[in-house]
């Protein structure tokens, strides 16, 4: 008989164990503490800043923040640990060699990683994307502009790709595309060629057309002519384009929050945060006549067109 109670004692913190294993996998507690590993080129305020918020989101987890200098080759990195890498140069350098663990690369634009991928995926990289998605832009156009018909679209050698998903997209919405290669953005024709033809100008994110260089004749041409310009992002709405859907610092955590509660396995090959927000450039919409944008109101309605099947 006592033989029979040692016995009943000793199994006792098996079945407890067990228990409180099964316990925690019905409420979806992780059992132990994943590491978080995040890097960039530059060790600035900045980034730091990213990292802590992020570690004070999970406070179950170990976050922390490594210059990319200090790291060895991807392939040396725990197999368990899950990286986030904040610039494009540390996806040069997780590139390097397929070896390594699951990565998030944050804020890489769709050109940037057609640069350095070129259509070949990544099977231990999750690309989450920093330019608005085109056809959540074009929905923006329809929203604002609903009079818009002709929507003309400038592009580089770097950006044709994008004309492929832009097109159908466009006649989902009863919209017409019309695009023009801008291969020397010192010739101002092929600008105005295109402002002749349609009624307003979508931004792509292709810093090789929108940038600082070229903004002022970009938005001259197209202000003369009483045309809005719509994107390509926000800095660009501050510097004078009618609109633009974006995501934020604060939408970026939470969809990162998001997925380093799933297993690495679960996580998308790329995808757009699905929080963002909309800016609009009151004083350039009243110089166009056109009606007040609320911004929230604007950004509610889109949310829900895309929630809707």
């Amino acid at each position: 008989m006592g033989l029979c109670r040692l016995r009943k004692a000793l199994l006792r913190p098996r079945r407890l164990s067990f228990c409180l294993a099964l316990l925690g996998l019905l409420l979806g507690v992780p059992l132990q503490a994943a590491e978080v590993l995040l890097t960039a080129s530059e060790d600035n305020p900045s980034v730091r800043g990213f990292s802590e918020e992020l570690a004070a989101r999970r406070p179950q987890d170990q976050v922390h923040f490594r210059p990319l200098a200090e790291l060895p080759a991807p392939g040396q990195l725990p197999a368990g640990v899950r990286l986030i890498l904040l610039d494009p140069q540390s996806l040069d350098w997780r590139l390097q060699e397929p070896q390594g663990p699951a990565t998030l690369v944050l804020r890489i634009s769709r050109l940037q990683a057609q640069q350095r991928l070129q259509n070949t995926p990544h099977p231990r990289l999750s690309l989450l994307w920093s330019d608005p998605p085109l056809a959540r832009q074009l929905r923006l156009i329809r929203q604002v502009l609903p009079q818009v018909r002709r929507v003309g679209v400038l592009y580089s050698a770097d950006s044709q790709f994008l004309l492929k998903e832009l097109q159908p997209a466009a006649q989902a919405l009863g919209l017409e595309l019309l695009s023009q290669a801008w291969d020397s953005t010192s010739d101002s024709r092929p600008l105005q060629e295109l402002l002749r033809n349609s009624d307003v100008l979508l931004g792509l994110d292709d810093p090789q057309l929108f940038n600082p260089k070229t903004v002022k004749n970009l938005l001259l041409s197209s202000y003369a002519r009483q045309q809005a310009l719509i994107g390509p992002n926000a800095g660009f709405v501050r510097a004078g384009s009618l609109v633009s859907t974006y995501s934020d610092q604060q939408d970026w955590l939470q969809t990162l929050d998001s997925l380093l509660d799933q297993a690495p396995a679960h996580w998308p090959r790329a995808l757009y945060p699905a929080a963002f927000k909309v800016l609009s450039n009151p004083q350039v919409a009243r110089s166009l006549g056109i009606e007040e944008i609320d911004p929230q109101a604007v950004a509610r309605q889109l949310s829900e067109g895309e929630q809707r099947p």
